[in-house]
C-alpha cells in the first residue's frame, strides 16, 4: 500500500512560476468558507482573507483557509502583524502579505516567521490541514510547506520604494505588491491615481522584481483598468482585483439603480381618485 501524498500544491505560486497572469480576490466582510466556492466559480486564481483592515477572528480564517484546500483555491492571509503569521499558516493558508514593509531587514523578519529552519524560525506543529490532518514526519512536513508557502511583502511608502531592491533581493521573498493607495497617501498625493509618480513607482517596482526574479502585483487599482493594463504590459502579473465588499456593493447599486429608472410620473388619468 502507498502512502498519501505529503505534496501541498499552491496553485497560485505554481502559475505565477509559469509566467501567468493571475487575479485575486480580497475577503474583508463574509465570514463564511462560501466565499471560496463563489471565488473558485468566478475564476480567480486567489483570495486573500484581510486581517490587517477586518476584524476576523482566527478561527474563521482557518475555516476560509481549509475550505480553500479542500477546492484547490490558494488562501492567502494579509496580517496584522508577524507574530499572527506562523498561526494563519498553521490554519491552513499557503501565503500571507505582511504590509507595510519598508526595509530589506524587515522583509527578513516577514520570512523567519513564515518559513521552518534553516531558513527561518517558524514553530513545528503535528497534524495540519494542509495534509488532512494527518501526522507527518517534520522532516517531510516541513519542506513541503516551505516549498508551497508564499511570502508576499507590500510596498505602500517611499522608503519601502527606496529600499525595493534590498527588498526584492532578501532570499525567501516570493512576491512584492504594490499598496497604491498607501503609497499615494505617502506621497502626500492621495487619490491622485494618474500622477507621474504612480507610474514612476511601478516602473521601479517591476524593474526590481525583474532582477530578483520575482512577480510585481498590482493593489488598490481595481478602479482603474487602463492603469492595471498598462502595468501588466510592463510586466507586473497578479492583480488583487477587489474585495467582497465592493463586490457586493458595487452590484447591489448597479441592480437599484437599473430597477429605479423604471419609475415614470403618473398621468392625471392614472391620479384621479388616488387623493383623499
Amino acid at each position: 500500500m502507498t502512502s498519501p501524498s505529503v505534496a501541498v500544491h499552491n496553485s497560485l505560486k505554481e502559475k505565477l512560476a509559469a509566467g501567468g497572469l493571475a487575479t485575486c480576490m480580497s475577503v474583508r466582510l463574509v465570514p463564511s468558507n462560501d466565499i471560496i466556492l463563489i471565488a473558485k466559480s468566478a475564476g480567480f486564481d486567489a483570495v486573500y482573507v484581510d486581517l490587517e483592515h477586518a476584524s476576523f477572528s482566527l478561527e474563521t480564517v482557518g475555516r476560509i483557509s481549509t475550505a480553500a484546500l479542500a477546492a484547490n483555491l490558494a488562501c492567502l492571509v494579509r496580517v496584522g502583524h508577524n507574530d499572527q503569521i506562523s498561526q494563519v499558516l498553521d490554519g491552513g493558508a499557503v501565503g500571507v502579505i505582511v504590509p507595510n514593509i519598508r526595509t530589506a531587514a524587515a522583509a527578513r523578519q516577514a520570512v523567519i516567521a513564515a518559513k521552518y529552519p534553516p531558513g527561518g524560525k517558524r514553530g513545528a506543529s503535528a497534524g495540519l490541514p494542509h495534509f488532512g490532518y494527518r501526522s507527518v514526519p517534520p522532516a517531510t512536513a516541513m519542506p513541503a510547506l516551505d516549498a508551497a508557502t508564499m511570502v508576499v511583502l507590500q510596498i505602500e511608502s517611499v522608503e519601502g520604494l527606496t529600499n525595493i531592491d534590498a527588498i526584492a533581493a532578501v532570499d525567501g521573498v516570493d512576491m512584492l505588491l504594490i499598496g497604491t493607495n498607501d503609497l499615494l497617501a505617502d506621497m502626500n498625493l492621495a487619490g491622485q491615481f494618474e500622477h507621474q509618480r504612480v507610474r514612476d513607482a511601478y516602473v521601479r517596482a517591476i524593474a526590481a522584481c525583474r532582477k530578483a526574479a520575482l512577480p510585481l502585483g498590482i493593489g488598490g487599482l481595481s478602479a482603474r483598468i487602463e492603469l492595471v493594463a498598462a502595468f501588466v504590459e510592463m510586466g507586473a502579473r497578479f492583480i488583487s482585483v477587489g474585495s467582497d465588499i465592493g463586490f457586493l456593493m458595487g452590484a447591489a447599486q448597479t441592480r437599484q439603480a437599473e430597477f429605479a429608472a423604471l419609475h415614470r410620473p403618473l398621468s392625471s388619468s392614472e391620479t384621479v381618485g388616488r387623493t383623499g
